[in-house]
Protein backbone atom coordinates (compact mmCIF):
# COMPACT_ATOMS: atom_id res chain seq x y z
CA UNK A 1 0.00 0.00 0.00
CA UNK A 2 1.04 3.48 -1.02
CA UNK A 3 -0.52 6.71 -0.55
CA UNK A 4 -0.54 10.02 0.11
CA UNK A 5 -2.83 12.81 2.00
CA UNK A 6 -3.02 16.54 2.87
CA UNK A 7 -2.37 16.33 6.56
CA UNK A 8 -5.21 18.20 7.31
CA UNK A 9 -7.57 15.46 5.40
CA UNK A 10 -5.97 13.13 7.18
CA UNK A 11 -6.09 14.77 10.94
CA UNK A 12 -10.27 15.26 10.51
CA UNK A 13 -11.09 11.90 9.33
CA UNK A 14 -8.98 10.35 12.08
CA UNK A 15 -10.45 12.42 14.91
CA UNK A 16 -13.70 10.85 13.87
CA UNK A 17 -12.82 7.35 14.00
CA UNK A 18 -10.19 7.03 16.57
CA UNK A 19 -12.55 8.60 19.17
CA UNK A 20 -14.27 5.02 19.02
CA UNK A 21 -11.49 3.17 20.09
CA UNK A 22 -11.21 2.12 23.74
CA UNK A 23 -7.86 2.89 25.16
CA UNK A 24 -7.54 -0.29 26.86
CA UNK A 25 -8.22 -3.12 24.97
CA UNK A 26 -7.83 -6.88 26.16
CA UNK A 27 -7.99 -7.33 22.31
CA UNK A 28 -5.24 -6.09 20.15
CA UNK A 29 -6.32 -5.77 17.00
CA UNK A 30 -9.13 -3.19 18.29
CA UNK A 31 -7.02 -0.55 19.19
CA UNK A 32 -5.84 -0.36 15.67
CA UNK A 33 -7.51 1.65 13.00
CA UNK A 34 -7.93 0.04 9.26
CA UNK A 35 -6.58 1.78 6.55
CA UNK A 36 -7.75 0.80 3.29
CA UNK A 37 -6.04 2.86 -0.19
CA UNK A 38 -8.18 1.68 -3.33
CA UNK A 39 -7.86 2.22 -6.72
CA UNK A 40 -10.04 4.64 -7.14
CA UNK A 41 -8.04 7.62 -5.46
CA UNK A 42 -9.72 7.26 -1.88
CA UNK A 43 -8.39 5.98 1.52
CA UNK A 44 -10.70 4.35 3.98
CA UNK A 45 -10.28 4.64 7.26
CA UNK A 46 -12.53 2.17 10.16
CA UNK A 47 -12.70 1.61 13.23
CA UNK A 48 -15.03 -0.14 15.57
CA UNK A 49 -15.54 -1.26 19.28
CA UNK A 50 -17.50 -4.50 18.19
CA UNK A 51 -20.75 -2.61 19.03
CA UNK A 52 -20.16 0.64 17.50
CA UNK A 53 -18.57 1.45 14.14
CA UNK A 54 -17.34 4.38 11.93
CA UNK A 55 -16.27 4.32 8.64
CA UNK A 56 -15.56 7.49 6.61
CA UNK A 57 -13.93 7.61 3.00
CA UNK A 58 -11.40 10.64 1.81
CA UNK A 59 -9.60 11.69 -0.68
CA UNK A 60 -6.00 10.18 -1.22
CA UNK A 61 -3.53 9.96 -4.12
CA UNK A 62 -2.94 6.68 -4.28
CA UNK A 63 -0.01 5.10 -5.87
CA UNK A 64 -0.15 1.49 -4.65
CA UNK A 65 -3.80 0.14 -3.44
CA UNK A 66 -3.51 -2.08 -0.57
CA UNK A 67 -4.82 -2.17 3.25
CA UNK A 68 -3.69 -2.64 6.58
CA UNK A 69 -4.22 -1.60 10.38
CA UNK A 70 -1.97 0.43 12.96
CA UNK A 71 -2.56 1.64 16.16
CA UNK A 72 -5.25 4.64 16.11
CA UNK A 73 -4.04 6.54 19.21
CA UNK A 74 -0.49 6.51 18.27
CA UNK A 75 -1.22 7.34 14.33
CA UNK A 76 -3.62 9.96 15.35
CA UNK A 77 -1.07 11.83 18.20
CA UNK A 78 1.41 11.49 15.19
CA UNK A 79 -0.55 13.48 12.33
CA UNK A 80 -1.78 16.02 15.21
CA UNK A 81 1.89 16.90 15.85
CA UNK A 82 3.35 16.64 12.13
CA UNK A 83 3.72 20.07 10.45
CA UNK A 84 0.61 22.14 9.17
CA UNK A 85 0.11 22.13 5.41
CA UNK A 86 2.46 18.85 5.07
CA UNK A 87 1.82 16.05 2.90
CA UNK A 88 1.80 12.55 4.42
CA UNK A 89 2.70 9.97 2.53
CA UNK A 90 1.90 6.29 4.18
CA UNK A 91 3.46 2.83 2.60
CA UNK A 92 2.49 0.02 4.14
CA UNK A 93 4.33 -3.67 3.62
CA UNK A 94 6.08 -6.81 5.52
CA UNK A 95 4.23 -5.73 9.24
CA UNK A 96 5.50 -2.30 9.69
CA UNK A 97 3.72 1.51 8.51
CA UNK A 98 5.93 4.09 7.29
CA UNK A 99 4.92 7.28 7.71
CA UNK A 100 6.33 10.40 6.44
CA UNK A 101 6.27 14.16 5.92
CA UNK A 102 8.77 16.82 5.85
CA UNK A 103 11.77 15.72 7.35
CA UNK A 104 9.25 13.49 9.76
CA UNK A 105 9.64 9.74 9.54
CA UNK A 106 8.42 7.08 11.55
CA UNK A 107 7.74 3.42 11.00
CA UNK A 108 4.95 2.04 13.03
CA UNK A 109 4.19 -1.85 13.96
CA UNK A 110 0.85 -2.78 11.80
CA UNK A 111 -1.34 -5.71 12.50
CA UNK A 112 -3.00 -7.50 9.33
CA UNK A 113 -6.02 -6.27 7.50
CA UNK A 114 -7.67 -9.45 7.32
CA UNK A 115 -8.31 -9.79 11.46
CA UNK A 116 -9.86 -6.60 11.62
CA UNK A 117 -13.76 -7.20 12.85
CA UNK A 118 -16.59 -5.46 11.00
CA UNK A 119 -20.14 -5.43 12.47
CA UNK A 120 -22.10 -7.01 10.13
CA UNK A 121 -25.42 -4.89 9.38
CA UNK A 122 -27.73 -7.34 8.01
CA UNK A 123 -31.08 -6.19 6.97
CA UNK A 124 -31.78 -3.09 7.46
CA UNK A 125 -35.47 -2.83 6.40
CA UNK A 126 -36.31 0.87 8.03
CA UNK A 127 -34.73 3.87 6.29
CA UNK A 128 -35.46 7.73 6.42
CA UNK A 129 -33.81 10.81 6.02
CA UNK A 130 -33.51 13.38 8.56
CA UNK A 131 -32.17 16.93 8.50
CA UNK A 132 -29.14 17.32 10.52
CA UNK A 133 -29.94 19.82 12.82
CA UNK A 134 -33.18 18.05 13.57
CA UNK A 135 -31.39 15.18 14.77
CA UNK A 136 -28.62 17.31 16.70
CA UNK A 137 -31.73 19.13 18.23
CA UNK A 138 -33.26 15.39 19.30
CA UNK A 139 -29.85 14.40 20.74
CA UNK A 140 -29.37 17.82 22.83
CA UNK A 141 -32.26 18.11 24.34
CA UNK A 142 -32.78 14.54 25.48
CA UNK A 143 -28.67 12.94 25.99
CA UNK A 144 -28.17 15.05 29.29
CA UNK A 145 -31.32 12.74 31.07
CA UNK A 146 -29.80 9.58 29.80
CA UNK A 147 -29.12 6.79 32.94
CA UNK A 148 -25.14 6.50 33.84
CA UNK A 149 -26.43 3.11 35.94
CA UNK A 150 -24.98 -0.21 34.82
CA UNK A 151 -27.92 -2.22 36.38
CA UNK A 152 -30.34 0.03 34.03
CA UNK A 153 -29.07 -0.79 31.09
CA UNK A 154 -31.87 -0.40 28.96
CA UNK A 155 -32.08 3.42 30.04
CA UNK A 156 -28.32 3.85 28.96
CA UNK A 157 -29.63 5.41 25.61
CA UNK A 158 -32.12 7.26 23.70
CA UNK A 159 -35.50 5.67 22.60
CA UNK A 160 -36.38 6.23 19.41
CA UNK A 161 -40.08 5.34 18.43
CA UNK A 162 -43.39 6.25 16.44
CA UNK A 163 -46.22 7.36 17.89
CA UNK A 164 -49.29 9.59 17.13
CA UNK A 165 -47.58 9.92 13.21
CA UNK A 166 -44.80 11.67 15.13
CA UNK A 167 -41.02 10.46 15.45
CA UNK A 168 -40.52 10.86 19.49
CA UNK A 169 -37.13 10.54 21.15
CA UNK A 170 -36.87 9.82 25.10
CA UNK A 171 -34.27 9.21 27.60
CA UNK A 172 -34.54 9.32 31.63
CA UNK A 173 -32.59 8.22 34.46
CA UNK A 174 -35.64 8.06 36.57
CA UNK A 175 -35.15 11.18 38.19
CA UNK A 176 -35.59 13.50 35.19
CA UNK A 177 -37.25 12.70 31.82
CA UNK A 178 -36.61 14.96 28.44
CA UNK A 179 -38.90 13.93 25.28
CA UNK A 180 -38.45 15.21 21.88
CA UNK A 181 -41.40 15.08 19.11
CA UNK A 182 -40.68 15.71 15.31
CA UNK A 183 -42.69 14.76 12.26
CA UNK A 184 -42.59 11.53 11.00
CA UNK A 185 -40.12 11.43 8.08
CA UNK A 186 -41.36 9.46 5.16
CA UNK A 187 -40.00 5.85 5.68
CA UNK A 188 -40.49 5.58 9.42
CA UNK A 189 -43.67 3.80 9.17
CA UNK A 190 -43.49 0.40 11.03
CA UNK A 191 -40.60 1.26 12.28
CA UNK A 192 -39.47 -0.91 15.54
CA UNK A 193 -38.66 1.05 19.11
CA UNK A 194 -35.42 1.41 19.40
CA UNK A 195 -32.77 2.32 22.11
CA UNK A 196 -29.54 4.30 20.73
CA UNK A 197 -26.59 3.63 23.15
CA UNK A 198 -24.96 6.39 24.78
CA UNK A 199 -21.48 5.96 23.17
CA UNK A 200 -23.07 5.99 19.81
CA UNK A 201 -25.33 9.10 20.79
CA UNK A 202 -21.39 10.91 21.26
CA UNK A 203 -19.63 10.10 18.58
CA UNK A 204 -23.13 10.85 16.03
CA UNK A 205 -23.45 13.96 18.23
CA UNK A 206 -19.69 14.84 16.96
CA UNK A 207 -19.84 13.95 13.39
CA UNK A 208 -23.09 16.29 12.95
CA UNK A 209 -21.38 19.19 13.48
CA UNK A 210 -20.03 18.99 10.45
CA UNK A 211 -22.98 18.16 8.64
CA UNK A 212 -25.30 20.18 7.05
CA UNK A 213 -28.13 19.16 5.12
CA UNK A 214 -29.69 15.13 5.57
CA UNK A 215 -28.81 12.14 7.51
CA UNK A 216 -29.65 9.02 6.21
CA UNK A 217 -30.79 6.63 9.30
CA UNK A 218 -31.33 3.28 8.65
CA UNK A 219 -32.22 0.58 11.39
CA UNK A 220 -33.69 -2.99 12.30
CA UNK A 221 -34.81 -3.89 16.06
CA UNK A 222 -30.86 -4.75 16.27
CA UNK A 223 -28.36 -2.18 14.45
CA UNK A 224 -28.60 1.27 13.17
CA UNK A 225 -26.23 3.20 10.70
CA UNK A 226 -26.02 7.07 9.79
CA UNK A 227 -24.57 7.97 6.71
CA UNK A 228 -23.45 11.80 7.02
CA UNK A 229 -21.72 12.82 4.43
CA UNK A 230 -18.47 10.98 3.52
CA UNK A 231 -19.04 8.78 7.10
CA UNK A 232 -20.98 6.11 8.09
CA UNK A 233 -21.52 5.19 12.01
CA UNK A 234 -23.26 1.77 12.53
CA UNK A 235 -24.00 0.29 16.01
CA UNK A 236 -25.57 -2.15 17.76
CA UNK A 237 -28.89 -0.96 19.92
CA UNK A 238 -29.50 -1.44 23.34
CA UNK A 239 -30.93 -5.45 23.46
CA UNK A 240 -34.35 -4.34 26.05
CA UNK A 241 -37.20 -2.27 26.71
CA UNK A 242 -37.56 0.67 27.30
CA UNK A 243 -40.29 2.05 30.43
CA UNK A 244 -44.12 3.42 29.46
CA UNK A 245 -42.87 7.37 30.08
CA UNK A 246 -45.70 8.50 28.81
CA UNK A 247 -47.29 6.99 32.60
CA UNK A 248 -44.95 9.82 34.35
CA UNK A 249 -45.81 12.95 31.69
CA UNK A 250 -48.09 14.57 34.24
CA UNK A 251 -51.58 15.81 32.41
CA UNK A 252 -53.26 17.49 35.98
CA UNK A 253 -50.71 20.02 37.30
CA UNK A 254 -52.80 22.72 37.65
CA UNK A 255 -50.70 25.30 39.08
CA UNK A 256 -48.55 26.75 36.52
CA UNK A 257 -45.23 29.26 37.14
CA UNK A 258 -43.70 31.09 34.36
CA UNK A 259 -40.07 32.61 34.64
CA UNK A 260 -37.48 33.60 32.74
CA UNK A 261 -35.32 30.54 32.49
CA UNK A 262 -31.44 32.50 32.38
CA UNK A 263 -32.65 34.27 35.84
CA UNK A 264 -33.95 31.85 37.06
CA UNK A 265 -30.99 29.36 35.94
CA UNK A 266 -28.82 31.90 37.69
CA UNK A 267 -30.66 32.14 40.75
CA UNK A 268 -30.63 28.55 41.41
CA UNK A 269 -26.73 28.05 40.15
CA UNK A 270 -25.96 31.34 43.13
CA UNK A 271 -27.49 29.04 45.60
CA UNK A 272 -26.51 25.88 45.05
CA UNK A 273 -22.98 27.55 45.27
CA UNK A 274 -23.48 26.00 48.94
CA UNK A 275 -25.19 23.20 48.71
CA UNK A 276 -23.34 20.01 49.69
CA UNK A 277 -22.33 17.30 47.12
CA UNK A 278 -24.04 14.81 48.35
CA UNK A 279 -27.55 16.27 48.54
CA UNK A 280 -27.32 19.26 45.66
CA UNK A 281 -31.22 20.14 47.19
CA UNK A 282 -32.84 23.56 46.69
CA UNK A 283 -36.23 24.66 48.03
CA UNK A 284 -38.14 26.67 45.99
CA UNK A 285 -41.18 28.13 47.93
CA UNK A 286 -43.81 29.52 45.46
CA UNK A 287 -45.66 32.36 45.69
CA UNK A 288 -47.50 35.22 43.77
CA UNK A 289 -45.05 37.29 41.33
CA UNK A 290 -41.75 35.58 43.45
CA UNK A 291 -39.76 32.37 43.82
CA UNK A 292 -37.58 32.38 46.89
CA UNK A 293 -34.81 29.76 46.24
CA UNK A 294 -33.25 28.52 49.02
CA UNK A 295 -30.42 26.29 50.41
CA UNK A 296 -29.80 25.55 54.05
CA UNK A 297 -26.06 23.30 54.27
CA UNK A 298 -25.33 22.12 57.45
CA UNK A 299 -21.13 22.39 56.82
CA UNK A 300 -21.56 25.92 54.63
CA UNK A 301 -24.62 27.88 56.13
CA UNK A 302 -27.78 29.41 53.99
CA UNK A 303 -28.25 31.31 51.04
CA UNK A 304 -31.59 32.68 48.98
CA UNK A 305 -32.31 34.96 46.04
CA UNK A 306 -35.81 35.79 44.86
CA UNK A 307 -36.88 35.76 41.14
CA UNK A 308 -39.23 37.29 39.78
CA UNK A 309 -42.06 35.05 38.48
CA UNK A 310 -45.72 34.98 37.18
CA UNK A 311 -48.09 32.49 39.26
CA UNK A 312 -51.51 33.25 40.68
CA UNK A 313 -52.38 29.55 42.47
CA UNK A 314 -51.64 28.70 45.86
CA UNK A 315 -48.70 28.98 47.57
CA UNK A 316 -46.17 26.26 47.47
CA UNK A 317 -42.81 24.46 48.89
CA UNK A 318 -41.23 22.44 46.69
CA UNK A 319 -37.63 21.06 46.72
CA UNK A 320 -35.19 19.53 43.02
CA UNK A 321 -31.74 18.57 42.51
CA UNK A 322 -30.35 21.75 41.67
CA UNK A 323 -27.84 20.27 38.70
CA UNK A 324 -30.86 18.22 36.94
CA UNK A 325 -33.06 21.69 37.29
CA UNK A 326 -30.23 23.39 35.63
CA UNK A 327 -29.76 20.88 33.06
CA UNK A 328 -33.13 20.86 32.20
CA UNK A 329 -32.96 24.85 32.03
CA UNK A 330 -29.83 25.07 29.89
CA UNK A 331 -31.98 23.59 27.07
CA UNK A 332 -35.09 26.20 27.05
CA UNK A 333 -34.23 28.40 24.16
CA UNK A 334 -36.84 30.53 24.67
CA UNK A 335 -37.44 34.40 27.46
CA UNK A 336 -40.31 31.57 29.22
CA UNK A 337 -40.37 28.41 31.38
CA UNK A 338 -43.30 27.41 31.85
CA UNK A 339 -43.10 24.85 35.22
CA UNK A 340 -46.35 22.55 36.07
CA UNK A 341 -46.97 22.14 39.76
CA UNK A 342 -48.95 20.13 41.40
CA UNK A 343 -47.62 19.03 44.89
CA UNK A 344 -44.21 19.19 46.66
CA UNK A 345 -44.06 15.24 45.90
CA UNK A 346 -45.62 15.29 42.56
CA UNK A 347 -43.85 14.88 39.35
CA UNK A 348 -43.30 18.42 37.90
CA UNK A 349 -43.39 18.96 34.18
CA UNK A 350 -41.32 22.17 32.52
CA UNK A 351 -41.87 23.23 28.64
CA UNK A 352 -41.49 26.42 26.97
CA UNK A 353 -44.70 26.25 25.84
CA UNK A 354 -47.83 24.38 25.02
CA UNK A 355 -46.34 24.22 21.24
CA UNK A 356 -42.69 23.21 21.98
CA UNK A 357 -41.48 20.03 20.99
CA UNK A 358 -39.46 19.46 23.77
CA UNK A 359 -40.70 18.89 27.50
CA UNK A 360 -38.88 18.05 30.43
CA UNK A 361 -40.21 16.18 33.95
CA UNK A 362 -38.89 16.29 36.93
CA UNK A 363 -38.61 14.54 40.33
CA UNK A 364 -38.88 16.58 43.90
CA UNK A 365 -36.73 15.90 46.69
CA UNK A 366 -37.80 15.98 49.89
CA UNK A 367 -35.86 19.40 51.62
Amino acid sequence: MKATIERATLLKSLGHVQSVVERRNTIPILSNVLLDAREDGSLRLMATDLDLQVDETIAANVAQPGATTVSAHTFFDIVRKLQEGSQVELTAAEGKMQVIAGRSRFNLSTLPRDDFPVIAEGELPTRFELPAATLRQIIDKTRFAISSEETRYYLMGIFLHVADDQLKAAATDGHRLARVTVAKPDGADGMPDVIVPRKCVAELRKLLDEVEGTVEVSLSPTKVRFVLGHAVLTSKLIDGTFPDYNRVIPTANDKLLKLDPKSFAQGVDRVATIASEKTRAVKMSVDRDRVTLSVTSPENGLATEEVPADYSADGLEIGFNARYLLDILGEIDGDTVEVHLADAAAPTLLRENDKANALYVLMPMRV
